[in-house]
């Protein structure tokens, strides 16, 4: 057992209630390292092992986002089976995802029309590519879905990935070639915002503006640049409404356009609300105001709507919910409802008209994935989209939001709650001391992983990341499903709750 082991290093530990956690001093860097991480806090071995004795410790997987000690020394929560809200691990104990998988498993874990058209398909086609003007007609049909779907703007194409990270990296290359084309190749930087998360591949990792995914990678590549993240409550200045901090921070946007040159500058990306960074919704008058200054200086808009589109927000499309004009959009998640990895970018006439025209000089467009437009997985997202318009998923979603965010809004007076924040389905929860943002609690407390443990502990998966706790349950959850993942989250806050006030009591 981890604890165990680490126990034997550490001269000071104090055994806290039934569930066996340990405190250390904060000179011991495993067990900090154990507390401050975004996993499953488990003290018990036996929690995840499967029944018959025959555990996944040290298996052959290279994890992602995930420590090397927690594959060697932890069992993983090993998931077998999914139905409705919830997933089932191995020894069968049911928990309410209310992460949707990660983000994205939106119409839940076991729609009998995805998995028809999954089957369809692969019985009829189960493979073809999209290059050299050969193509499926999954691809063709979903690509005009998904043109007439988003009606923030008018687009004019749609490039199909496997992934968002997939698509945010062809945000790139698509925007260089552009610019190449227009004879203006010194329009190369891109800006993005701290906290924001594109992906994980080489260029989607070096715009997102999380510090983990540049460490040791020599990330970010030198042409990503940064600016302000918009979350209001962690820093806005004494005084500062809402729109003032949106002025401040387009004033800074504005201010760092100038001093690397408006001639450098390509584009600017956005999630209309910040995700895997904390679940951060934009400040009133935020996206008016940023829009305005891209515009003034001829800098695309690219909005990563890979979160946020098909119905999260309670719209179709983030850029619905925020009046967003992109000049290229990025998707994927919720798209197939997760059944089949796919991803696409949207991109405006002006823009692939350009890209047609200088592929017609070079005599291709050079640029692709063996699995662009899989038709299995286009099958799955035609599909998809079909039931968000037939059982007005948005309008589903706009019902039971306020339930949700109301409901679990209840707990903001806890002392050891910064901020609750959110809006339709996606919300998350900051762990501060004396509800400030600059009183955070000791790394080595965990605070974030104990309370995830504890939602484990009576049934429910949430994502964890430091102090921070989100959330994104399925579109299709029902109220008595919102019931139960509030009374969870109770009780694993009244829990934290005590063990805060434990760990405090041993400071004295």
């Amino acid at each position: 057992m981890i604890i165990k082991h680490l126990l034997r290093s550490t001269r000071r530990t104090t055994q806290v209630g039934s569930y066996g956690k340990f405190v250390a001093a904060p000179s011991n860097p495993y067990l900090a390292r154990w507390y401050s991480k975004g996993a499953s806090l488990q003290t018990d071995d036996s929690a995840t092992e499967l029944k018959d004795d025959k555990g996944f410790k040290g298996h052959d997987m290279l994890a992602p986002f995930t420590a090397g000690w927690q594959s060697t020394d932890l069992h993983p929560l090993v998931i077998e089976k999914s139905e409705g809200c919830y997933v089932y691990d191995t020894n069968g104990k049911k928990y309410l995802d209310s992460l949707a998988g990660l983000w994205c498993t939106a119409l839940g874990g076991n729609e009998p029309r995805l998995v028809a058209a999954a089957t369809k398909q692969l019985n009829t086609l189960p493979f073809y590519h999209s290059f050299w003007n050969r193509t499926t007609k999954p691809s063709l049909e979903l690509a005009k879905e998904l043109l007439e779907t988003f009606t923030a703007t008018n687009m004019g194409k749609v490039f199909f990935t496997n992934s968002g990270s997939e698509a945010n990296d062809t945000q790139v290359k698509l925007v260089w070639y552009y610019y190449n084309a227009l004879g203006r190749p010194e329009k190369k930087k891109f800006i993005a915002r701290a906290k924001s998360y594109h992906g994980s591949t080489l260029i989607s990792a070096s715009l997102s503006g999380l510090p983990a995914l540049h460490q040791k990678f020599d990330l970010p590549a030198p042409f990503v640049l940064h600016t302000d993240c918009p979350h209001y409550w962690r820093y806005h200045l004494p005084g500062e409404t809402e729109e003032e901090f949106s002025t401040r921070l387009a004033n800074n946007l504005e201010r760092l356009i100038l001093k690397e040159g408006p001639e450098t500058i390509a584009a600017f990306i956005a999630e209309p609300v910040m995700g895997a960074g904390g679940v951060i919704p934009p400040p009133a008058t935020y996206f008016e105001k940023i829009q305005a200054i891209v515009k003034k200086y001829d800098i695309l808009f690219i909005a990563d709507e890979v979160i946020c589109a098909f119905g999260r927000l309670g719209t179709m499309f983030g850029c619905d919910k925020y009046n967003i004009k992109p000049d290229l959009v990025s998707v994927a998640k919720a798209l197939s409802s997760a059944y089949m990895p796919i991803g696409g970018v949207l991109v405006s006439p002006e823009v692939s008209d350009v890209i047609n025209s200088q592929s017609n000089k070079l005599g291709s467009f050079s640029h692709g994935f063996t699995y662009s437009g899989h038709p299995v997985s286009c099958a799955v997202a035609i599909e998809a989209l079909r039931i968000y318009k037939e059982r007005n998923i948005v309008d589903q979603v706009k019902n039971i939001a306020p339930k949700f965010q109301e409901g679990l809004k209840a707990y903001s007076d806890s002392p050891i709650i910064g901020e609750i924040r959110g809006t339709g389905l996606i919300l998350g929860t900051e762990f501060t001391d004396n509800k400030s943002p600059n009183q955070l609690f000791p790394t080595e407390w965990g605070i974030g992983s104990y309370f995830g443990a504890e939602c484990q502990k009576h049934g429910m998966l949430v994502r964890v990341a430091g102090d921070n706790i989100m959330m994104s349950p399925p579109f299709i959850i029902s109220p008595d499903e919102v019931d139960e993942l509030i009374s969870i989250y109770g009780k694993a806050l009244r829990a934290t709750e005590e063990r805060v006030k434990e760990l405090k009591s041993q400071q004295k």
